[in-house]
């Protein structure tokens, strides 16, 4: 009988759950309702938790203080999606529950389980039942009831994830549409996965606990340069564990001796930890400075002249085609310009919809969109590069909303507004009608009343047979499909694109949008654009090139 456990079976039992999730994280992505060719769920719901998970492999002193700070901060920054970031509550509540123990029985597991979903529903605008929060409410409802009971943290593990399970079988009749696809909630089954793992490792089966801080898709990145540009030559980072208060003065001035030494500066302060980035000719000096504040850990300092010549040598034309291709597609990372009240970050894929963001005034494009949610890191990062006091964030997918929502959080020199933009379109009209004479407010509200004017359809293929909205999908099928749901599906794309926009288009209706992806010829494009400009004689048509994967169109109606 197991009575007790302590931060090192913690550890593992987290480590068997983030390597349990990695494994399943393609078949949680198929479970996506929705047929498309960017189903993600699982891979953000494992980017989040191995974000987590390579800084507890990385911790020098393993108890349930410090690892409960590595498993809240590292899930916090390295969310993605709306699941993501449902999961990284779901572990910072828990967390808050368990780092002032040195050992955990049955009640402290379920007051913890408690805690962790009492932390994701405050997180969650209109929590949904049916969901990966109703699969943790179930859980925790029944660890309540165990622990008046069951001593044996084994048979209390088992009976849990069993009731988890249980839970998640029912979440098709709590949401109709799961029901019409024949799937259960992925994010519900990503967190069973989490709890199966977590339990293995609890039972001592055979796991390779190695993990590796995941590859940041979306971060900014140095274009190869001669070694005599690269001016301060060591990436620095570092955590403090901190030992004294660190207000907002402290962090300003921290961040101000930083800037006295070097450039590429992120500080992000969260409860007792500070996640340090800098770009320095002397690393010695940022860590003694930080030493004054707590102790470090996750200390990581790279030659970046050092690197590059090796690059250089190693594979110089490679590094040059990858330059070209960074300059044409990859994020807008400028120079941080004079400072300025209001500042504008956008999320988006494709060159020609960066270049209109650009054209509209966007300061900074972080590169993402359905295919890559950027995450709370990578928002952060964006932030700090904007050289402003009022900070607009453009999401632009309804997945990315909680992760920019969570960055605005962690921010405490900024104020960031969060527009919650859900499509591409929705971000074009918020920045069309920002009015640089007005206050940071009344630009927040003029921006989420007009995007709600802005109808959007997409139109990509379906990856998979399933039955959505009454209609049967085919694997390679074209669909279209608008804010609430799929509608219409056919063979041929543009006759699926005039078809949907029949269900956008009404008398109202002034200009119709059309951005088309990389797949499509500009001569298909403006052959849509005449179609329906005959099919709508009383609203403007105008086509962009918009550049984007997956979407062979994204057209608006206003």
């Amino acid at each position: 009988m197991i009575k007790t456990i302590d931060a090192r079976m913690i550890a593992k039992m987290f480590l068997g759950g983030a390597k349990n999730l990695e494994s399943k994280k393609e078949w949680i992505n198929e479970l996506n309702v929705f047929p498309v060719p960017d189903g993600d769920t699982g891979t953000n719901m494992t980017l989040t938790i191995t974000a987590a998970a390579a800084e507890v492999n990385a911790l020098p002193d393993l108890n349930m203080e410090s690892l409960s700070k590595c498993i809240s901060s590292g899930s916090l920054r390295g969310a993605r999606g709306n699941s993501g970031v449902i999961l990284s509550q779901l572990l910072r509540g828990f967390t808050k529950g368990i780092k002032e123990h040195d050992e955990l029985d049955v009640i402290d597991l379920a007051n913890a389980m408690q805690k962790a979903v009492e932390t994701a529903y405050k997180a969650v605008m209109k929590p949904k039942e049916g969901t990966i929060l109703t699969v943790a409410k179930g859980a925790a409802n029944k660890a309540a009831e165990l622990a008046q009971t069951e001593e044996d943290i084994e048979e209390f593990c088992i009976q849990i994830l069993a009731e988890a399970e249980s839970v998640l079988q029912k979440t098709p009749d709590m949401l109709p549409v799961l029901k019409e696809a024949g799937v259960v909630d992925s994010g519900g089954q990503g967190l069973v996965e989490v709890l199966r793992g977590a339990l293995d490792a609890l039972q001592g089966k055979e796991i390779d606990y190695a993990f590796e801080a995941p590859k940041k898709e979306s971060a900014v990145k140095i274009s190869p340069q001669t070694e005599a540009d690269i001016k301060f030559g060591y990436c620095t980072e570092f955590i403090i564990m901190l030992e004294k208060p660190f207000d907002e003065k402290t962090e300003m001035d921290f961040k101000g001796f930083l800037e006295s030494i070097g450039d590429s500066i992120v500080v992000v302060a969260d409860d007792d930890i500070v996640k340090v980035h800098v770009h320095t000719n002397d690393p010695g000096l940022a860590i003694q400075r930080a030493l004054q504040y707590g102790g470090l850990s996750r200390m990581k300092i790279d030659n970046m002249r050092l690197e590059h010549e090796e690059k250089l040598i190693k594979d110089a034309s490679r590094i040059a085609a990858e330059d070209k291709k960074k300059k044409e597609e990859s994020i807008v990372a400028p120079e941080k310009g004079p400072h300025k009240e209001m500042g504008f970050i956008a999320v988006s894929a494709g060159k020609g919809l960066g270049e209109i963001f650009q054209s509209l005034g966007v300061d900074y494009l972080i590169e993402g969109g359905q295919t890559m949610n950027p995450s709370t890191e990578d928002m952060l990062e964006a932030i700090s590069q904007v050289n402003a006091d009022n900070i607009f964030i453009l999401p632009n997918n309804k997945n990315i909303i909680l992760a920019a929502n969570q960055a605005g959080y962690l921010t405490k020199d900024k104020k960031i507004y969060v527009i919650p933009t859900k499509t591409v379109p929705q971000g074009i009209t918020a920045m069309i009608n920002y009015i640089p004479e007005e206050t940071p407010e009344q630009n927040e509200a003029r921006m989420q009343s007009e995007i709600l004017n802005v109808k959007t359809g997409q139109v990509t293929y379906a990856v998979r047979d399933t039955k959505i909205d009454e209609k049967e999908i085919h694997e390679g099928d074209i669909m279209g499909i608008g804010d609430a749901g799929i509608l219409s599906v056919g063979k041929d794309i543009v006759d699926t694109a005039l078809d949907m926009l029949d269900q956008m288009v009404d008398d109202e209706t002034e200009i119709i949008s059309v951005y088309y992806g990389a797949e499509v010829e500009e001569s298909q494009a403006k052959e849509l654009g005449r179609r329906a400009g005959e099919r709508y004689p009383h609203a403007e048509v105008e086509v962009h090139n918009g550049g984007q994967p997956v979407y062979y169109y994204v057209i608006s109606a206003e």
